[in-house]
């Protein structure tokens, strides 16, 4: 059963060391990110949360993301992704 983290309301700049140090935490496993309390999602969390994603499948895991609010799945449109593109890792 993958592990889950609960994301914070606001993924912004002072929020992406934090989110780092933690996703680095659990990277031995397969992880949910559950996003139903973010409110809002900058260009570097996401960033963060790619690279979690290349990292896990590196060591044969899956990351996905749930409870997206549609206004952060916006968010992300914006940045040129979707929840499911931004977990996607292809070779």
């Amino acid at each position: 059963m993958p592990e889950t983290v609960c994301l914070p309301p606001k993924l912004d700049l002072p929020a992406a060391g934090p989110l780092t140090t933690e996703l680095l935490k659990h990277l031995d496993g397969d992880l949910t990110l559950d996003a139903a309390q973010v409110t809002q999602i900058g260009a570097l969390c996401t960033q963060v949360i790619g690279s979690a994603a290349i990292s896990l499948a590196a060591a044969g895991h899956r990351l996905t993301i749930t409870n997206m609010p549609d206004r952060v799945v916006e968010q992300l449109q914006h940045l040129g992704f979707t929840p499911e593109s931004l977990t996607e890792v292809r070779s």
